[in-house]
């Protein structure tokens, strides 16, 4: 299993948390009977216990039913609540769509691009933040294809200059690089580090003015019906867990390394440098060969992978990453390691390979 991203292996703790919340937490945590009141508990702690992984306060996080549902909900309620100030929203050109999309649903998108490496260009964002009108701005820490860490402290303290808040999209990133306190809103994907999918994260800074764009049930003024406690509590371990891992960058550097040399007519995207990108994440993109074709070759095999956007695959559009850093787009492969990868999969996984490619190079004719 080498594609993890947003659906990662649940781990026995987040299983056991779980099952035990369903015995203690099955009740709707809104009621004032005991039952509700202990729903309620469980799930006050876990907002606690995410806001001490993040260094907020717990009545600043909030939980969502997905990630898109919390990049949805702070773009459109951070919009709605500087209209006053402009409908302008400066996104880097490699987020999400969910983001990207939101953007242009709630305003006016203005996209700062990247480099070949995929990093922001910090003075291209610093005039567009400056600029009059700019409600928003949105980079992510970590882009969860090609693995690039974002200058996120510099593009913080540039809108902050500019008074606009800054949304820190880490969906990707929480529990493989440090987050750091550089944001006015940030998101989590628990399912991306092992929780069942059904709970977000969105922490809003206190000071950040949203206003509602729905209507307000039970008090839920973001994601009125709330989310399931149990499953907020499996979201919160999982988090808590993978705060406490060791990443390993040894695993993609190998892949990096071996596909560059044994793999022709191949470029492997973002940075080369492990300090530059993420521990976890690879795609490399090969001439004269459809992805979908390498998924299913590699399925043979017995490895899973991904191939176009993390966030088009499913629609078999071209990933809109790569074609911002100018990379190849055609026949690209994205991996996403777990935590319990063995170095013998990954070597073997190497073996096979620069074998799967040529066939299909050979079948098509190349």
């Amino acid at each position: 299993m080498l594609d993890s991203a947003g659906h990662a292996p649940v781990p026995p703790e987040v299983r056991s948390a779980f099952l035990a919340a369903l015995d203690e937490g099955w009740a709707d945590p809104r009621r004032l009977h005991t039952e509700g009141r202990r729903a309620r508990a469980l799930l006050d702690g876990a907002r606690e216990a995410i806001a001490g992984l993040v260094g907020a306060r717990t009545e600043e996080v909030a939980l969502a039913p997905s990630h898109t549902a919390a990049l949805h909900s702070a773009v459109r309620t951070v919009a709605q609540g500087r209209r006053r100030v402009g409908a302008g929203i400066v996104t880097s050109a490699v987020e999400r769509m969910a983001l990207l999309d939101a953007a242009d649903f709630a305003g006016e998108r203005h996209t700062v691009p990247v480099d070949r490496d995929g990093r922001l260009d910090v003075e291209a964002f610093r005039a567009a933040v400056a600029a009059p009108g700019v409600a928003l701005a949105a980079v992510q820490h970590a882009n969860g294809e090609v693995g690039t860490l974002q200058p996120v402290a510099e593009a913080h303290a540039a809108a902050r200059e500019a008074g606009v808040p800054l949304l820190v999209d880490a969906g990707s990133s929480f529990g493989h690089a440090p987050i750091g306190p550089d944001w006015d809103l940030l998101t989590l994907d628990p399912a991306d580090v092992g929780a069942l999918p059904g709970v977000a994260v969105l922490v809003t800074r206190t000071a950040v003015r949203r206003s509602p764009v729905g209507p307000v049930e039970d008090g839920e003024r973001w994601f009125p019906g709330g989310v399931s406690v149990p499953t907020a509590l499996a979201a919160a371990v999982a988090l808590q867990l993978a705060a406490r891992r060791t990443p390993d960058p040894s695993l993609v550097s190998t892949v990096r390394q071996r596909v560059a040399a044994e793999v022709p007519m191949t470029m492997v995207a973002g940075p080369a440098e492990p300090a530059d990108r993420l521990p976890h994440v690879l795609t490399f993109s090969c001439l004269y060969v459809d992805g979908e074709a390498v998924v299913t070759a590699l399925d043979r095999e017995g490895f899973a992978v991904a191939s176009g956007s993390a966030c088009t695959s499913a629609t078999g559009q071209p990933s809109h990453v790569l074609a911002a850093m100018g990379a190849l787009t055609q026949g690209n492969v994205r991996l996403t390691l777990p935590p319990d990868t063995a170095p013998d999969d990954i070597e073997r996984f190497c073996d096979v390979l620069p074998g799967a490619i040529a066939r299909i190079r050979q079948d098509a004719g190349i």
